[in-house]
This record gives C-alpha cells, sequence and structure tokens, in this order.
C-alpha cells in the first residue's frame, strides 16, 4: 500500500523534537492562505485565525503549522500571499523569533520542500513601508514530517499532512497543481465540485482517512494530521489518529492543542454577543485526554 510505505519514509526522515509535559502546542492545518482575492478561501476567517494566533502566543503555545498553510496551487506568486496577509505572517515572525514556530509542507505548498524556494519566498519579505526588504522567517527549515517525542514518557507523536500515497495530491501533484490552478479554481466559484480536493468528496475522504488509520493501528503510533480538513479525535482503545481539521470551513476555524501533558480539540468561531458583534469565541470541542492514555 502506498500510504504504508509514504508514511514510512516520511516517519524515519522526521524531524525530532523532545518536549515535556510543560510543553504547550497548537496544531493548524490547510489554512489555504491566498491573495485575498474571491478565490481565496482564508480570507473570510482571517480575523478569527488572527485572534487564536495573538492568543496562543501571549499564552506561550509553540505553533506547528501541519501543511497547506499557503495556497501555492491557485496563486504563482508566493509574494501575492505574503502582501494580502502581512499581518498573520509578522505574528509567525513573532513565534519564530521565540523559537516556537515550525512548519511541515502539505500538498498546496508542496513547493516549500525546496530549500532555494524557502529562501526566495520566506527568508525575507518587501516592507511597503520601508519599501526594503525585511527578514521575515530568515532561516526556516520546512519539514514534510515532525516526531514530538516526550522526554519523560514513552509516548511520541507523528505529525504529518497527510497527503503520502494519495495518488493525485501526491505522486501526480503537478497535474493537479494544473488542474486546481487553471480549471478548477474557476468552475469551483460557478458551483462545481473540485474532484482533486477530498475535502470535497466524502467517499474519498474516509478512504485516505482509513489508509492513515490502518497505519497508526499497525504502528502503535500517535498521528496528527491534516489534508482531509475533517477534525477528528480519538478516544483511548481506539487507533490514536487525531485531525486538525482546516481554517476555511464557514464562519469558524479546529485546531488541536497539547497542553498538561493532556490533548483536545478546539473550535474559534464569531458568536453573537450585544456588547460586541465581532467576538471570537474559544470552545474545546473534544478532551482534554492525557497522551499517555495512547501509550
Amino acid at each position: 500500500m502506498y500510504t504504508f510505505s509514504r508514511l514510512n519514509e516520511v516517519y524515519k526522515a522526521s524531524h525530532e523534537l523532545i518536549i515535556d509535559g510543560s510543553s504547550k502546542i497548537v496544531f493548524f492545518s490547510d489554512c489555504h492562505r491566498g491573495d485575498n482575492s474571491k478565490a481565496d478561501n482564508f480570507a473570510p476567517n482571517r480575523s478569527i485565525y488572527l485572534s487564536a494566533l495573538e492568543y496562543y502566543y501571549t499564552h506561550g503555545f509553540t505553533y506547528v503549522e501541519i501543511g497547506d498553510g499557503d495556497e501555492l496551487w491557485e496563486n504563482k506568486h508566493f509574494s501575492s500571499i505574503i502582501q494580502a496577509h502581512l499581518d498573520v505572517y509578522l505574528l509567525m515572525q513573532k513565534f519564530y523569533n521565540k523559537g516556537r514556530l515550525y512548519m511541515v509542507w502539505g500538498n498546496h505548498d508542496i513547493m516549500k520542500k525546496n530549500r532555494n524556494f524557502v529562501r526566495k519566498n520566506l527568508y525575507e519579505y518587501y516592507n511597503p513601508v520601508t519599501q526594503k526588504f525585511d527578514p521575515l522567517l530568515d532561516g526556516i527549515s520546512i519539514y514534510e514530517g515532525l516526531i514530538l517525542r516526550y522526554k519523560d514518557k514513552p509516548n511520541s507523536i507523528f505529525v504529518v499532512h497527510g497527503h503520502q500515497g494519495d495518488l493525485l495530491n501526491d505522486f501526480l501533484w503537478p497535474v493537479a497543481c494544473f488542474l486546481v490552478r487553471y480549471i478548477w479554481r474557476y468552475l469551483e466559484s460557478l458551483g462545481f465540485i473540485n474532484p482533486v480536493s477530498p475535502a470535497r468528496s466524502t467517499s474519498r475522504m474516509y478512504s485516505i482517512e482509513n489508509n492513515i488509520v490502518d497505519w497508526v493501528k499497525a504502528n502503535n503510533q500517535m498521528l496528527i494530521a491534516g489534508h482531509t480538513h475533517n477534525p477528528a479525535f480519538a478516544t483511548p482503545g481506539s487507533p490514536p489518529y487525531f485531525n486538525s481539521g482546516s481554517c476555511v470551513s464557514r464562519g469558524y476555524i479546529t485546531c488541536i492543542e497539547v497542553q498538561n501533558g493532556e490533548i483536545s480539540l478546539s473550535k474559534w468561531s464569531r458568536k453573537p454577543d450585544r456588547s460586541c458583534p465581532l467576538k471570537i469565541s474559544h470552545e474545546v470541542i473534544a478532551g482534554p485526554v492525557k497522551v499517555e492514555d495512547f501509550s
């Protein structure tokens, strides 16, 4: 099975981080930051996302982005995305400067696996105020996978986008990129369903997730992914597969939190409030459960 071999390959090559019970980490995936045009699915939730990130930065969390952070299939020029959402990148820069930012690439930002691409597009940005290039995420490394290993427990968490082994989005990604950039980007606006995306096809979504769950069971390995846009939270005794969901659902975003040795699934959304019509609400929708319960 392609998924098994690809996940094994990524796991063996993953960058390893040592964490402990005091570590506080938030996992977001599938932001799909675009150019702020009508095709930018991230733009409607930007204020929610920024509120969430400000909270996590202020409260000392490490931010792990699990792929498809940027929509590089639809958008040819990375600079247009950065200029459209410069406030987001400058906040990410604050995490990075504190040593609290890690990024994993997915299929829609697979170009980030190329260090020269990252150096050209993320090390610095054009500052329209100073009219010169200023540092952004200077020197950042972007990985295909991460392993978060507890130094005081036998547990570890494998972090990967989750498109590995998905034929069209992994092996044939240049074809899928072409279709999205030049065809489906425009047809979706007319109501057509994009067959490339597992988020638009329930059968493809479940097929991908079942393959990952089979790998999790075979390896008894806790795993956090994205890709399908479908939030998932395991219970003790079941295969420890978790999915952070996405940042492009209508009116809300979801993420996975790990803190105090526990894992939970959270939702950020706009809630009606008489005193503040744009109040952003944070709620835990699954968990928390002790990570060691998945040993």
